[in-house]
């Protein structure tokens, strides 16, 4: 037996996770090139404000979660770009008043935070309610992709194919 020791460096980083991916799967080289450039672009400086939750609903409906307290709905933006989820909370200067705190332990600085969502991934709505920022999203599966049955039809009688009977067969398709 054959044991490897792992790192969490060897474990979190996408070229040992991908490695071997394409041994097994064919045309999916854009998908891991996508995957490379996320963890590229996102995973070196990633903030921990605002926290948030990503729950998954059912096979095709999500849920990301903020906890963005202090916010006001038109000092926070969502939006789309280029297969990627960006929400940013703006403060607004006019609305802090100068009083003067004993303790100031709600954090309201700007932020931004980014989702790489799939292609087949839309926004379907999006709420804030007593401080939770909940978006709502769909996967939504083109009827193309979706399992269909074929029907099996049977020749009339039991015969042998030949090339003949198989060509004939063929045709009637």
């Amino acid at each position: 037996m054959i044991m490897t020791k792992f790192t969490p460096d060897s474990i979190l980083s996408p070229q040992a996770f991908l490695k071997d991916f394409d041994k097994f799967f064919v045309g999916f080289e854009d998908q891991v090139a996508k995957m490379q450039k996320f963890h590229d672009d996102f995973a070196k400086n990633v903030p921990n404000y605002p926290p948030y939750n990503i729950r998954k609903v059912d096979d095709t409906h999500y849920v990301i979660e903020m906890a963005v307290a202090g916010f006001a709905e038109s000092e926070i933006e969502i939006e789309i770009d280029g297969g990627r989820l960006v929400v940013k909370g703006n403060v607004n200067a006019e609305n802090e008043t100068a009083q003067d705190y004993l303790f100031k332990g709600i954090a309201t600085r700007a932020f931004t935070r980014t989702f790489a969502l799939n292609d087949q991934v839309e926004v379907n709505n999006a709420e804030l309610f007593n401080g939770m920022l909940k978006i709502a999203l769909e996967r939504i599966i083109p009827e193309s992709k979706k399992p269909k049955k074929i029907a099996v039809k049977s020749g009339k009688g039991k015969q042998l194919l030949t090339e003949d009977t198989y060509d004939k067969a063929a045709e009637k398709l």
